[in-house]
């Protein structure tokens, strides 16, 4: 044990240390960021990143103020520029910026938006009843982040000019090169300058913003990205009818439109949300596109600034304008795009909250009122829910509001608790007077979109009894898999595959030729339901779709889980004849409606059976060799390198129609042997292309198929036709 006073001289010097430590941490050890030294330190916290998202949230900041400027009504035309310097330039015909000095500061207005944070006219002044820019931040934050800014404004018959260099105002020495970033730069020292550099007409207004991106902060990799940009602009002048924007691409970057030379698109819309809604839309109509309008007002306490400059507390009223349009389509994908003041809210919020609830609201009361029609029972436990509603529906919500409630300077989620219960309520004012009108339209389309909802309620019930009992059966449980199902013994999907052969003829041969460790089978009979034109309800009464999608365990549309998919590859095995090839094609409408996650995953294949058997004759006690080709091309050049080489072959070649002309040894060589067999895997790369594809060849509109068969008939080798 150690001594009393070691013990004491141990604590004594524990205090000392202590004591030296707390000396040592003082006041003059914290950093003070003042103006805008704070976003340099920390952009992350004010434009998200500096990847090329923060660099495209910069160029929205500078593009959303010329925006506001249109949705107050003194901006119709704006013009954004990529340079060939990787710089990029803002345009507008708005009001312009202030010129005069702001009394407070005794700067001009152009220097206190671009070099004070929370500076600006959209904080109660009157100026500005709805606007995306809030928080006051914007401009200052993209002049902080620059390498150079150069703003110009057109007001009172003269074009006022200030650059910037990292947020500081001052002259840059350009010479005859033209502006550039790293030109001589010499900020000001006493004052700063607002200089006239020109004169236009007196009813002339207007600004102009052209910046560098600093790239001490933004890393060579960021990039301004075309297609996000043309997206945004486009999806802007469809919430702002009437207002013209135009898109300039000088950068002659690889990959892009204007990799060849400069490329420009404008938009203008005047149909507003109505338009964008028809724009979105991938499916084909079940209703119009309808519109619902209304508003609503709410209290809420905010500081507010006083004569003197002092904030203090008052409760003002808020008005709340609400503009949703929306149609349902044949399909189960939903589209919702949710929008405050024209700023884009992809997490949603207190408004998209509201539509939810009252969309579900409303058509619920609707179907309720139509059960005895529907035959919708509360015996079954059949009750509608969200997902229900929303398949198939594409919709534009967009509020507007003064001063709105934001999580973060993304403005990516609505806090605005109010603004739920305005859109609930115009919701089920406007929609439900839809549904329940008496006008033949309307009345017409309102029953379908009701048949339609509950039928995919069924269909999500159906789903999940499905997958409750398409489980593999073990040891413990029993199995109501479909009786036809030659099912594999593996349990390991990675591994494991399903084809899904045509006849009863070709299973026998399959069942005789397959791996049954990992190769299941599951036979069709003839053609199957085309359900590009059947409803949902049709297609689970068809007993070949209902099998398929029992097999797989994975349910159907909406419901479909990928990772509860049985089988690691779906392969379609059909005939090499135009009747296989239509049954192949009904198979993937099915995957490609119902079961689209499959084909995005690369699981679902086409076999390719042999078309040809060429049989060489042995030279002397050889045996005969064998030899398949799969087209007509490989099998001229095949027989024409056999004459080459001397070797001679039967003449009566035979040509395989069916899997049933095989045996099971040839058809485990040339289709079902992972080590010789040739499958062809069913992509997705192009969506739209597909669906466009889909509706022409399987859609209910009969006329463009007719044309396309008709326009195509002379490419088609009559003797392929089997007749």
């Amino acid at each position: 044990m150690a001594p009393r006073g070691a013990a004491v001289q141990r604590l004594g010097s524990d205090l000392v240390s202590t004591a030296s430590a707390e000396s040592s941490y003082t006041a003059r050890h914290l950093s003070v960021l003042e103006g805008l030294e704070a976003v340099r330190k920390r952009p992350g916290m004010y434009i998200g990143s500096t990847d090329s998202r923060g660099l495209m949230h910069c160029l929205w900041e500078i593009i959303d103020n010329s925006v506001d400027e249109a949705l107050a009504g003194h901006c119709s035309i704006i013009d954004v520029i990529l340079h060939e310097d990787q710089s990029v330039e803002v345009r507008d015909d708005g009001r312009g910026i202030p010129v005069d000095a702001e009394p407070k500061t005794g700067l001009s207005g152009v220097e206190v938006v671009f070099t004070k944070l929370h500076a600006g006219g959209k904080f109660g002044g009157g100026s500005y009843a709805a606007s995306g820019g809030l928080h006051g931040v914007g401009s200052s934050v993209v002049n902080a982040l620059s390498a150079r800014l150069d703003v110009e404004v057109d007001r009172g018959g003269r074009t006022h000019r200030m650059t910037f260099h990292q947020g500081e105002p001052g002259v840059f020495d350009d010479g005859v090169a033209g502006p550039r970033p790293d030109a001589p730069f010499r900020p000001f020292v006493d004052n700063s300058e607002l200089a006239v550099v020109g004169k236009v007409p007196r009813g002339r207004t207007g600004t102009r913003v052209r910046y560098w991106a600093d790239r001490q902060v933004f890393p060579k990799t960021a990039v301004f990205s075309y297609d996000e940009l043309v997206t945004r602009i486009r999806q802007t002048t469809f919430l702002v009818p009437g207002l013209a924007i135009t898109v300039r691409d000088e950068r002659r970057l690889p990959g892009t439109p204007g990799a060849d030379g400069p490329h420009e698109e404008s938009f203008v819309h005047h149909g507003g949300t109505r338009d964008f809604v028809e724009f979105l839309a991938p499916d084909a109509p079940v209703t119009d596109t309808w519109h619902l309008t209304g508003s609503g007002s709410f209290t809420e306490t905010v500081p507010v600034l006083d004569s003197r400059g002092h904030l203090s507390p008052q409760e003002v009223t808020r008005d709340c304008e609400v503009d949703i349009a929306l149609r349902w389509g044949t399909g189960y994908e939903t589209e919702v795009r949710s929008f405050v003041n024209v700023i884009a809210t992809p997490k949603g919020g207190a408004h998209l909250a509201g539509f939810e609830t009252g969309l579900l609201r409303t058509v619920r009361k609707a179907v309720d009122a139509n059960a005895r029609r529907l035959k919708v029972s509360t015996k079954d436990n059949e009750r509608i829910e969200k997902d229900d509603v929303l398949a198939g529906l594409t919709a534009v919500l967009t509020v507007r509001l003064a001063e709105p409630q934001f999580e973060g300077q993304t403005k990516e989620v609505l806090g605005t608790a109010p603004v739920r219960g305005i859109v609930a309520k115009v919701v089920d004012t406007e929609l439900g007077a839809l549904l329940t009108s008496t006008k033949r339209d309307e009345k017409a389309q309102a029953s379908l979109l009701l048949d339609k909802v509950v039928a995919e309620m069924r269909a999500r019930m159906s789903a999940r009894k499905q997958k409750e009992i398409s489980r593999r059966k073990n040891a413990l449980e029993s199995s109501s898999l479909p009786a036809k199902l030659a099912d594999c013994r593996s349990d390991d999907v990675d591994r494991s595959e399903l084809f899904i052969v045509e006849g009863d003829s070709a299973l026998g041969t399959a069942k005789l030729a397959r791996s049954s460790d990992f190769q299941a089978l599951l036979p069709i009979r003839g053609k199957i339901l085309n359900v590009q034109k059947a409803s949902i309800t049709d297609m689970l009464k068809n007993a070949e779709c209902a099998a398929i999608i029992q097999v797989i365990g994975a349910g159907s549309g909406r419901s479909f889980e990928l990772d509860a998919a049985r089988y690691g590859k779906i392969v379609l095995m059909t005939d090499a004849d135009v009747d296989g090839a239509h049954i192949r094609t009904l198979l993937l409408t099915l995957f490609f409606r119902y079961m689209r996650p499959l084909i995005d995953a690369g699981r679902v294949y086409a076999a390719v059976p042999p078309l040809h058997r060429v049989e060489v004759i042995g030279a002397g006690s050889r045996k005969n060799e064998y030899i398949y080709t799969y087209s007509e091309a490989e099998l001229v050049a095949t027989l024409k390198r056999l004459d080459r080489a001397g070797k001679r072959y039967k003449e009566d070649i035979q040509r395989y129609k069916g899997l049933g002309e095989m045996d099971a040894d040839q058809l485990a060589e040339t289709t079902m042997d992972p080590r010789h067999r040739t499958l062809r895997r069913v992509r997705m790369e192009h969506a739209e292309a597909a669906e466009r594809v889909f509706e022409l060849l399987m859609g209910t509109d009969v006329a463009p198929r007719k044309d396309f068969i008709v326009a195509g008939a002379h490419h088609v080798d009559s003797s392929r036709i089997d007749v």
